[in-house]
């Protein structure tokens, strides 16, 4: 079972690392990852887990590793308070104030004997919390971690008489760690206020009276009053009253949807008309907008390539710039003894650039903004890998029907009324889109069937006044051994009906192609081979392919077919598929990156690796311009830190830097990498027509 639980105020990447190490002795806890970027641990547990229990045990490992950190459990997890600096470093600003005091009064007499005692109390007052985790890391037995690299680093500074180059590093150190808890609070508060998701409360009615409820209370069959400017807290079905909803929260589209009666509504839409009530069809945590929240903030626990990369790089980078930094300051002494001092202060110079929290903290927040910028457009990631690897997408596969068309489909003519009396009858008991538009073009008495059979690619079968009646393709004809009749129109669908064994009649349907299909597959072609595949016959087939933009095409496609074609598509490269219904699902499943549209069926959008909200393919422009961005910010924060690091400590090695350039070349770095990061977010507003690179 996994389970979730909240280590507020944790950025030391090392000591998240030895959390998730130490998590999983705990009997009860089989494995354990921890996301930077929305500080929570994901837990993989066995029966045994009692939260109340977990809680106490996990903060008991947390304040063994690192300190200032607070569990809490995940339902407490938008419980966000400013991070107060003087608070939380009052011993590095009562070190500060030692250390004040020391350059101000050292020249009297009766204080300089006692001046380098003065400056040990401020160091010990100002690196507290650095010699408190040193301490801690060798009581585990592990030395090489950022504590270390900063305690071994400024007490070299302290024992060659360099004492404020000591207290500058820590102070500076803290002022950036502080400011890096403030970037990644402010990058939650902005992904959170970007999608403008979280229902705060639901009006529950309650006889007469109308009570007012936490979301989490709401059961299934609740009938619930939403007012104008309410969001609508769970899915349910409107029993009372019309109006018009937002749906920008989920679709990232301004646009308003007229909803009455007997009409069903997603959580997290806004009610802008009248009163209406809604029967809850789910508890809040089965709603869209629970599953929407849980995506996006869960999404970075699948780690990229990337990532894990960074993850083991920073695992071997440590202790080798450790050592390093003991050649450097142990040989050049061998060879010139009269320089050691300075060698020394080389090496402690070394050892404060070498700190890599710029990669480790910078890359998942910048996948993390990256997703959230895409939950703003209508596009759930259910990974921040897949954002990462779609732009090696380079073979396309795409359904036709509600994909690349709208799906609304309409009976443009049919042979006689009895053709259409059972066809209507018959496709009642089926959710295709085909099947739906035929029992709305019938205005009549439905007539009653028995031991009704839905044939997956070939339509459906039933019994009336004791004949078996066929609604569906020719195929299913011709595996009952029926000639159906001539088409009439090679580019419309064609619903044949027969009874009792004889064909009696047809229906022609057609579908209407998306405006925005033309637009969007020119552009993808440009970066991958797009192939349609559809059960439609050949004519219909190459007209939409053509119209849309002259893509390749599959056609005449049982589901099995469908497989079978797109396993040979697989073989050539790195697959997307997107669709949209049921029969899509195990394609959906198979592709390296699979998509559904928001308005499929709840298979697609359980398999699916992307989910549009809004059935409308400029999304998938989105999604590939937003995922090309977030990794160009991605590999640039890897050359700036890098690049950076790498020639600050060239430079050190050789005594050309400062311990103030060390602090740039650390704390500065991590800063901008951040911000950088951030440019994901801040940036949403601007529409980016860049060509995303595949």
């Amino acid at each position: 079972m996994v389970r979730k639980v909240q280590l507020k105020n944790l950025i030391c990447t090392g000591c998240a690392e030895r959390i998730e190490k130490a998590l999983t002795r705990l009997s009860y806890i089989n494995s354990a990852n921890f996301s930077f970027v929305n500080q929570t641990m994901l837990l993989e547990t066995t029966e045994d887990y009692e939260e109340t229990q977990a809680l106490e045990d996990i903060q008991n490992i947390v304040d063994g590793i690192e300190t200032g950190i607070e569990v809490l459990p995940y339902g407490e997890r938008h419980r966000i308070e400013p991070r107060k600096f003087i608070k939380s470093y009052r011993f590095v600003i009562v070190g500060a104030l030692i250390y004040a005091i020391g350059a101000i009064f050292g020249h009297l007499e009766i204080l300089r004997p006692r001046l380098n005692l003065l400056y040990w109390i401020g160091y010990g007052f100002v690196a507290h919390k650095v010699i408190h985790n040193t301490y801690l890391s060798i009581r585990r037995g592990e030395i090489f971690n950022e504590n270390t690299l900063m305690f071994v680093a400024t007490l070299a500074a302290m024992f060659i008489e360099k004492p404020y180059e000591a207290a500058l590093v820590i102070f500076f150190y803290s002022i950036g760690e502080h400011l890096q808890h403030r970037a990644v609070d402010q990058s939650k508060n902005e992904i959170s206020s970007l999608m403008d998701l979280h229902v705060d409360y639901a009006n529950i009615k309650e006889g007469d009276d109308v009570v007012i409820r936490d979301p989490m209370n709401v059961k299934a069959g609740d009938i619930l009053i939403v007012k104008q400017g309410e969001k609508i807290p769970v899915d349910g079905t409107i029993v009372k009253g019309r109006t018009s909803l937002n749906t920008s929260a989920l679709t990232g589209e301004s646009k308003l949807q007229s909803a009455g009666e007997g009409e069903r509504v997603l959580s997290g839409k806004i009610n802008l008309g009248e009163v209406i009530e809604i029967k809850a069809e789910k508890e809040y945590s089965d709603s869209t907008i629970a599953r929407i929240i849980d995506l996006v903030e869960n999404a970075t626990n699948t780690k990229t390539r990337t990532e894990n990369f960074i993850t083991r790089f920073a695992r071997y980078y440590t202790p080798t710039v450790t050592g390093l930094a003991l050649l450097l300051a142990l040989v050049p002494s061998l060879l010139n003894p009269a320089m050691t001092e300075d060698y020394i202060f080389r090496a402690a110079i070394f050892l404060v650039i070498s700190c890599p929290c710029a990669l480790v903290l910078s890359i998942p927040l910048s996948y993390f903004a990256g997703i959230g910028a895409s939950a703003k457009e209508g596009i759930l990631f259910k990974g921040s890998n897949f954002l990462d690897s779609l732009h090696l997408v380079d073979t396309i596969g795409i359904d036709k029907t509600g994909t690349l068309t709208h799906g609304t489909f309409e009976v443009a003519g049919y042979t006689n009324y009895r053709t259409l009396e059972l066809a209507a009858s018959l496709e009642r008991y089926s959710n295709h889109p085909i099947a739906q538009s035929v029992v709305e073009a019938y205005e009549g008495t439905f007539v009653d069937f028995e031991r009704i059979e839905e044939l997956p690619g070939l339509g459906i079968k039933g019994i009336h006044a004791d004949k078996e009646v066929l609604v569906g393709g020719s195929e299913l004809l011709r595996r009952h051994g029926i000639e159906a009749g001539p088409r009439s129109d090679a580019a419309a669908n064609h619903i044949f009906v027969a009874e009792d064994g004889r064909y009696l009649g047809r229906l022609l349907i057609k579908d209407r192609i998306r405006e925005s299909s033309k637009d969007v597959i020119r552009n993808l072609k440009r970066r991958a081979r797009i192939t349609m595949l559809t059960g439609d016959n050949e004519t219909t087939a190459s007209e939409v392919a053509l119209e849309v933009g002259g893509i390749d095409y599959a056609h005449s496609l049982m589901p099995e077919d469908k497989i079978e074609v797109f396993e040979q598509l697989a073989a050539k490269g790195k697959t997307l598929y997107i669709g949209d219904g049921i029969n899509d699902a195990p394609l959906i499943r198979r592709a390296d990156i699979g998509i559904a549209m928001g308005e499929g069926s709840e298979l697609a959008l359980d398999v699916a690796d992307v989910i549009i909200m809004e059935s409308d393919l400029t999304r998938l422009r989105t999604a590939f311009e937003i995922s090309g961005r977030t990794r160009r910010i991605v590999f640039q924060n890897i050359a700036l830190s890098l690049g950076v690091k790498f020639t600050f400590l060239a430079l050190a090695s050789v005594g050309a830097t400062t311990m103030l350039m060390a602090i740039f070349a650390d704390v500065g770095i991590t800063l901008i990498a951040v911000l950088n990061a951030l440019r994901l977010i801040y940036g949403r507003g601007r529409k980016n027509h860049e060509e995303a690179v595949i």
